[in-house]
């Protein structure tokens, strides 16, 4: 909880230095660089997590993979670093790219079936569910077996489960009262 808030305050402090200086999309770029970095790289995760390794070392080598970052990440970065912060980044970088979204107005949203929705489908749960919200919506489609037809919609802490394995369940919860 304590470093969910600590991620979302400097990713704030960040995005209005970035708007400021009008390169939220330069800047959303390096966040998202430096995520790949530490999801593909268990060395990076061990950099950042490493008390032995000074802050002067770390911001050489943050210099060295982050070389084509614009000047405000590589600042950013070295900002956190100085101040012993840095196991944050990764964390700091995704709630960049959530409040990035939400001041561009984009609502993203997951579709979860069962099998591979066809498109007259696709587009009434899509428009179903544009009809709910304001902004643009940022649709990602995931397939799972286990709901043996139907759907899930979950967008934020809202989720809306039209599932056949949910309606089984139902059904079963009813009985067996």
């Amino acid at each position: 909880m304590k470093s969910t808030k600590v991620a979302s305050r400097y990713a704030k402090s960040l995005l209005e230095i970035a708007l400021e200086q009008k390169n939220v999309d330069s800047v959303l770029g390096d966040m998202k660089f430096l995520l790949q970095t530490d999801l593909e790289t268990h060395d990076f995760q061990l950099l950042i997590a490493s008390p032995i390794i000074n802050a002067d070392k770390k911001i050489e080598i943050f210099e060295r993979i982050f070389d084509q970052f614009e000047a405000v990440s590589m600042n950013f970065v070295k900002l956190i670093v100085t101040n012993g912060r840095e196991e944050f980044l990764p964390e700091i970088a995704r709630s960049f790219e959530t409040q990035v979204k939400e001041y561009k107005g984009i609502v993203p949203i997951t579709i979860t079936t069962a099998s591979t929705l066809d498109s007259a489908s696709r587009t009434k749960i899509v428009s179903k569910v544009q009809e709910t919200v304001k902004g643009e919506l940022e649709i990602e489609e995931k397939i799972d077996a286990s709901l043996i037809g139907g759907f899930v919609v979950r967008m934020g802490d809202m989720q809306i489960d039209a599932s056949i394995a949910n309606q089984f369940n139902n059904l079963k919860q009813r009985l067996t009262r």
